[in-house]
């Protein structure tokens, strides 16, 4: 039984127009480690907590592993590179429950 692996971003203090070539090197890095988005800066509320984020992102990857290996690549640390200074990151890899 596997478990898919779940990556998720808090992006706070974020220029959004400055991070269009962040999204542009993200995207294909997600896509060489079999990630997919599921949700990608759309309507959130905060239920409870201190939590003030302004976009919310979650990466279903095919496993903890490969959302690891995502993290690391070569690609995605350009992405990186590329948002350096234009916002305040918080991202957690969280591995799901495992299929049948």
């Amino acid at each position: 039984m596997n478990a898919k692996a779940y990556v998720i971003v808090v992006a706070r203090r974020a220029d959004h127009e400055a991070l269009a070539r962040y999204r542009e090197l993200s995207a294909p890095a997600v896509a060489e480690h079999g990630g997919r988005y599921l949700a990608r800066g759309g309507r959130f509320a905060v239920l409870e907590g201190q939590w003030q984020p302004q976009r919310v992102v979650v990466v279903e990857f095919p496993s903890f592993e490969a959302a690891q290996a995502f993290y690391d690549s070569e690609s995605y640390r350009k992405a990186r590179a590329a948002r350096e200074g234009l916002a305040e990151f918080d991202m957690l890899v969280v591995e799901g429950l495992p299929s049948a």
